[in-house]
C-alpha cells in the first residue's frame, strides 16, 4: 500500500496526542517521521487516514494501538558502550569513588551500588555497564549490584529483558573479546547475554512524564540523549524528579552533546578525564 501523507491538520492533532501519551514533542517539520514510523500501523489497521488512526487508537481500551504507537515513535538509538567516555568515567572515577564511599560507610557489609538508566532502550546501556563492573572486579559475591533500566517502549524492554541481539546490534560497540565471554551465539545472526551479566539488571517501562513511585535511592542517575524529545518545561519537570531520587552524593550523566544550563540550577558540572557528569550543587 502507498504511503498515506499526513495532512497539517493530522499532524496538529496527532503531534498533541503524541505528546499526551509519550511526553515526546514533535515540532512541524517532523511529518515525515510520522508518516514512516506509523505506515505499518495504518496498513495492519486498514486504516485510510491518520485522522482515522487516531480515531481507532483513542477508541482501542486496551491500549494495544497507543502502545504500538509509543514503539514506533519513541527513538530507540543505541548501541553497546556509546560514546566509551561515560563508561571511562564510570570506571576510572565514579565507580571507585562510591565503593570507597560505601565500605567507609559500612566495612564489615557488602557496599550497595545502585544506578538507573532512564532512557533504557533496548538494555544496550544497562548491558555495557554490567560488564564495565564484572571488568572491574565488582562482582554480585562482594557487592549488592542493582541496575535498573526504564523505558516507556514495551519492546525495547522486552528485549532488554530478554538480552537477544542481532548481529548489526552487537557489531555496534563491542569488540570480539567481549562478545566471546559475554553472549552465547543462538545462531548465526542472534546473540544472547550470558546470564551472569543478565542477572544484574531489572527492566520496567516506565514515562518520564509520570510520578516516580516506589525507585528509591539511586547513586548514579544516567539520562541520556533522551531530553532532546521533551519540551523545556517537561524537561525542567523531569530533572526535578530525578534529583527527588538521587543521593546527596549521587552522580548525574546526560548525553555528550547535552547540557543543563536551560533547564535546571539544581546541579553543578565537573569534569573529569574527558567527560562531565553532574552533582548537587554545595
Amino acid at each position: 500500500m502507498a504511503k498515506i501523507k499526513i495532512t497539517p491538520e493530522e499532524f496538529k492533532k496527532f503531534s498533541k496526542y503524541v505528546l499526551d501519551i509519550s511526553g515526546i514533542s514533535l515540532e512541524v517539520g517532523k511529518e515525515y517521521l510520522l508518516e514512516t514510523r506509523l505506515h505499518p500501523i495504518i496498513n495492519r489497521l486498514g486504516a485510510s487516514s491518520y485522522a482515522e488512526l487516531l480515531q481507532k487508537a483513542k477508541t482501542d481500551f486496551k491500549k494495544e494501538i497507543e502502545n504500538d504507537i509509543i514503539d514506533a515513535v519513541s527513538t530507540n538509538e543505541t548501541y553497546f558502550f556509546r560514546d566509551k567516555s561515560p563508561f571511562e568515567l564510570l570506571q576510572h572515577k565514579i565507580f571507585p569513588d562510591l565503593i570507597d564511599r560505601h565500605t567507609k560507610k559500612n566495612p564489615t557489609g557488602k557496599p550497595t551500588l545502585r544506578l538507573w538508566s532512564a532512557a533504557n532502550s533496548t538494555g544496550q546501556e544497562i548491558y555495557s555497564i554490567a560488564i564495565t563492573l564484572l571488568e572491574m572486579g565488582i562482582t554480585p559475591d562482594k557487592y549488592n549490584i542493582k541496575l535498573f533500566g526504564t523505558d516507556i517502549s514495551d519492546a525495547a524492554i522486552a528485549q532488554a529483558s530478554y538480552g537477544l541481539y542481532n548481529k548489526f546490534e552487537i557489531q555496534r560497540g563491542l569488540d570480539p573479546r567481549r562478545l566471546n565471554r559475554y553472549f552465547d551465539k543462538v545462531d548465526n545472526d542472534q546473540y544472547k547475554i550470558k546470564d551472569e551479566v543478565r542477572a544484574l539488571a531489572q527492566f520496567k517501562k516506565m514515562n518520564l512524564m509520570k510520578p516516580f513511585v516506589g525507585l528509591g535511592k539511586f547513586d548514579i542517575v544516567l539520562c541520556r540523549n533522551v531530553m532532546i524529545y521533551f519540551t523545556s518545561q517537561d524537561r525542567k519537570r523531569i530533572y526535578q524528579n530525578i534529583s527527588k531520587v538521587m543521593e546527596p552524593y549521587g552522580y548525574l550523566l546526560i548525553g555528550s552533546t547535552e547540557s543543563l544550563v536551560n533547564d535546571t540550577d539544581i546541579f553543578s558540572s565537573k569534569r573529569y578525564l574527558n567527560s562531565i557528569f553532574y552533582q548537587f550543587k554545595e
